[in-house]
């Protein structure tokens, strides 16, 4: 069975490598910010939103955190008009995504700051073990 020391950093790891996919699917996100349909009328790219849950692991007997899926947000598309432009229906408009930059930018900062926070964490949890070791020598 795994220290306590061990497990918060099992714990804080799990954090991470959520945290982690979180801001690839924001980067996702902002990289298509600007892209149309290919098709005239057709939907643009939809924006995705990543669901966490708690997974509980028997080897810590600790609640660790995963991701349960990646969905597609719901929000409309905004709708432009310019007739000429290829993604443009029969009525002249084209939907853009459904993408925020400014939403995304704040969600980013909230995953680095909570990836920084596991990562220290982690960088303490380590130091405990380290000074325990050393005690007892």
């Amino acid at each position: 069975m795994p220290s306590d020391l061990q497990a918060s950093m099992m714990i804080s790891a799990s954090g991470l490598r959520v945290q982690g996919q979180r801001v690839k699917v924001i980067s996702e996100n902002i990289a298509n910010a600007n892209s149309t349909a290919d098709t005239p009328g057709g939907d643009p790219y939809r924006r995705k939103v990543l669901t966490f849950e708690n997974v509980f692991n028997k080897a810590l007997d600790a609640d660790m955190v995963g991701v349960r899926k990646v969905i597609g947000d719901q929000s409309e598309f905004s709708l432009v008009y310019d007739p000429n432009h290829p993604a443009a229906g029969p009525n002249g408009y084209y939907k853009k995504p459904n993408v925020n930059g400014l939403i995304e930018m704040s969600d980013m900062r909230e995953a680095q700051r909570s990836y920084e926070a596991n990562l220290n964490m982690i960088e303490t949890s380590r130091s405990m073990m380290t000074r325990t070791i050393d005690l007892l020598r």
